[in-house]
């Protein structure tokens, strides 16, 4: 059980949810709305869960067995131009060019020695974050295209690739670097156009600037075009928030993401700081939903909008976000195997960022995990739930059991909160009621298919640069009374009449409602369990 309560102990059976009391469920969904923003979640577990390894894992032993089908390579580039007020990730403000080579000296190292393990199933993904990667010098930029494909085998045709860059980097001969090795996805933060607004979280940015990077980049026609944009900013209001939206969306982004300003006592921006101003994160929030709705974009996750049409023409590799298989290189990367992930350790300050990669640096052998964490099966389903639910696509039941073995209601119950709250709903695909008298059928042919890309959501702190491709193939919706049909010619069915069905959740898909989208942060950290809670509390930062 999670640190919801002690309700919902009895177990379900044959796979229907369990039934909740009006009073629990609102009760919690006044706790899950009243306070939005508690955390960021924007991996399980945080990197403050991991802990050192004693003795340290052999890397060969780690991947020889790893069961996803396809990789995910990433390479992280710590240095940016200056920390922003806000960041609380692994960067070091950086600009000389002989300490860039020298990191990237290391990461060839490391590549070469990774390669031997990692190097026996394809890469269908391929990130460059950071940091700014395009702070390097042109030569180091290109560097990491080849690392990428003579040491560790990307093969550029089948793979997505994303690279992120800042406005005060962007030059004609790096852009051109990105063009000739087939960078799909180009992802730039600009967090605001507003002057005053950058300058109030230190980043200083003439709006000029960021025009003319904008309008550079046009000239290059990447497939997919991302823009960051923060609200909650201080001094921000509403208005100088659409605005800033407005200018974005003049540039015809196939991709916006949008974040709540979070603030913490280890960034330069602090918590206090924003208590002498109205918060008015959700507030703009919803108007931003409301103008990328008007504007055709598509809500994939609380954070990402996209055109239905944003793709790219390479013929990708599948990739399922709800397996691993995260290669990452660099200083400050994660890599994920299904039951241990691991990283360089975790800091924020100059001198702890410096000692870091300072240590990767001087390393000649990188052939052992030896921070990160070891996940027990019941952490293993948490973020097999989590990696879903916080996405449009939803969780996929059939896809729980199979995995699993076992069914969700049985090992999380108080899921149902979600449904009987009103932040979640259960949603049907028009196959399975074809197969509702037999539910002792394996639904999981009628539901199979990729998770969708769009839950790895491009974000820099996740190192997932993924891009999104597929087309929904979820419809109708277990709200709708009785049996009907909708536009499409699909068919709807009650969701009290599926829940006293034996069986039929097992072809359902739990998804958050478009209100629930907009709690993700705070959904996701009620369901952080209370062992990795105490890891997370526990933690002290270097």
């Amino acid at each position: 059980m999670t640190s919801t309560g002690n309700f919902l102990q009895q177990p379900s059976t044959n796979d229907v949810r369990p039934s909740l009391s009006s009073g629990e469920a609102e009760q919690w969904k006044k706790q899950i709305t009243s306070n939005p923003y508690r955390n960021y979640l924007y991996s399980y577990p945080h990197k403050t869960a991991y802990r050192e390894f004693q003795p340290p894992i052999s890397l060969e032993q780690l991947w020889r067995n790893e069961p996803a089908e396809t990789f995910f390579l990433y390479m992280h580039i710590p240095f940016c131009g200056a920390r922003c007020g806000f960041c609380n990730l692994f960067t070091l403000p950086d600009k000389r060019a002989d300490v860039h080579a020298r990191y990237v000296d290391a990461l060839e190292r490391q590549a070469r020695q990774w390669a031997a393990f990692t190097g026996h199933k394809p890469y269908a993904r391929f990130a460059i974050g950071g940091g700014t990667p395009t702070l390097l010098a042109a030569p180091q930029l290109s560097r990491l295209f080849r690392i990428a494909r003579e040491i560790m085998g990307l093969d550029t045709a089948r793979a997505s690739i994303s690279v992120e860059t800042s406005p005060e980097t962007i030059t004609v001969e790096k852009l051109s670097i990105l063009k000739d090795n087939t960078v799909d996805r180009v992802s730039m933060g600009i967090q605001s156009f507003v002057a005053a607004e950058s300058a109030a979280i230190y980043r200083p940015q003439n709006p000029e600037v960021v025009y003319q990077a904008l309008e550079l980049l046009g000239k290059y026609q990447f497939p997919i075009l991302n823009l960051d944009l923060i609200y909650g900013l201080p001094g921000q209001t509403v208005d100088s928030w659409l605005y800033s939206l407005g200018q974005a969306l003049l540039h015809e982004p196939q991709e916006i993401f949008i974040y709540p300003l979070y603030t913490r006592e280890h960034t330069i921006v602090k918590p206090g700081d924003l208590l002498r101003h109205e918060d008015l994160r959700h507030e703009c929030y919803t108007a931003a939903c409301r103008v990328l709705a008007e504007h055709g974009y598509r809500q994939y996750s609380m954070r990402r909008f996209a055109k239905e049409e944003a793709g790219t023409d390479k013929a990708i590799l599948d990739y399922s976000c709800q397996e691993e298989g995260m290669v990452g290189l660099g200083c400050g990367a994660r890599s994920y195997t299904r039951e241990v992930h691991y990283a360089s350790r975790y800091g924020v300050s100059r001198k702890a960022t410096e000692s870091i990669i300072a240590d990767y640096v001087s390393a000649e052998r990188y052939d052992t995990a030896d921070y990160g964490i070891v996940l027990s099966l019941a952490e293993q389903k948490r973020r097999f739930i989590l990696k879903a639910i916080l996405h449009s696509e939803g969780l996929r039941l059939a896809d729980y059991s199979e995995r699993f073995s076992t069914s969700l209601w049985d090992d999380f119950p108080e899921l149902g909160l979600l449904l009987e709250s009103g932040l979640g709903e259960m949603q049907y695909e028009a196959e399975s009621l074809e197969q509702r008298g037999n539910p002792g059928e394996d639904l999981a042919e009628a539901l199979s298919g990729d998770c969708g890309d769009a839950r790895n959501e491009g974000h820099r702190q996740a190192q997932s640069g993924g891009l999104h491709f597929g087309q929904e193939n979820i419809r109708g919706t277990g709200q709708a009374e009785g049996l009907r049909e909708n536009k499409d010619g699909d068919q709807r069915v009650s969701d009290e009449n599926n829940r006293k069905t034996p069986g039929w959740d097992r072809a359902g898909i739990l998804r958050l409602t478009p209100e629930g989208l907009g709690y993700s942060d705070s959904i996701g950290d009620w369901f952080i369990s209370s062992d990795i809670r105490e890891r997370m509390e526990g933690f002290i930062l270097p």
